[in-house]
């Protein structure tokens, strides 16, 4: 039997779907353009540090109040703060970055309910993808800071995770802040994920632990005081197949 004759034969009826089909498929050149904008207009930020965390968190949260803190340190020290451009704590990071030295990067995403952009952006870059603004995420962070968060923040870390375990990405701080939010969670990781041998132990090393602001953005720096912080001819090819 031929491939033709497995698949399904397309009625007359069904031709609206065909048409969607082609759309489709036109969208690459959509998503393409997304990748290309992107990389162009946050091509120069680097050193810059991704932080994550809740859109939920409201201005008087003590969480809101350690972003802004933290962000606003990593922007006195050099580093451009890239946040995902909405409110709670990607607003508490790019307010923090918006008033230091440094630029303020937010990286929005449409979606139909909870986002909408935050006022402290030097640059503000709106992605219809979500695989798209991960990617950029990725490629122009050095490290990433992890505040307390639901599925959003979640996915951005394990996907950090994964990269650098993986090896598709450069070796970054992946820094997780205020140790009782994410307690359970790395009990539960080294309990089962590593007594089941579903990771090694040493993966447990790719991820840190820090509750002082000074002391993220000193972490980032003994990280990177061998070498530089623009990746490596080699790093750079890594990144090419994110």
């Amino acid at each position: 039997m031929s491939i033709a004759d497995k698949l399904p034969k397309v009625m007359d009826a069904e031709l609206p779907a065909r048409e969607y089909s082609a759309r489709e498929s036109w969208r690459v050149f959509e998503i393409m353009a997304e990748f290309v904008d992107s990389t162009e207009r946050l091509k120069d930020i680097s050193p810059a540090v991704s932080i994550f965390g809740s859109a939920r968190t409201e201005p008087d949260s003590p969480y809101y109040h350690l972003a802004e803190e933290i962000a606003r340190e990593l922007s006195d020290a050099g580093f451009s703060v890239i946040t995902g451009g909405g409110p709670g704590i990607m607003e508490a990071g790019n307010k923090g970055a918006f008033y230091g030295k440094s630029p303020s990067i937010g990286l929005n995403i449409q979606l139909p309910h909870e986002q909408h952009t935050n006022p402290y952006q030097d640059i503000s870059q709106t992605f219809h993808h979500f695989f798209a603004r991960k990617v950029m995420f990725v490629k122009f962070a050095s490290a990433y800071v992890v505040m307390p968060g639901g599925f959003g923040t979640l996915d951005e870390l394990m996907e950090a995770l994964t990269l650098v375990q993986t090896g598709k990405t450069r070796k970054i701080p992946i820094i997780l802040v205020h140790t009782p939010f994410w307690k359970g969670m790395l009990d539960w990781f080294r309990e089962v994920m590593v007594g089941q041998k579903m990771i090694d132990p040493d993966d447990m090393n790719l991820i840190q632990v820090i509750d002082e602001p000074k002391l993220v953005v000193e972490a980032i720096f003994k990280h990177y005081e061998s070498r530089g912080f623009q990746p490596s001819a080699t790093e750079r090819e890594i990144q090419l197949n994110l």
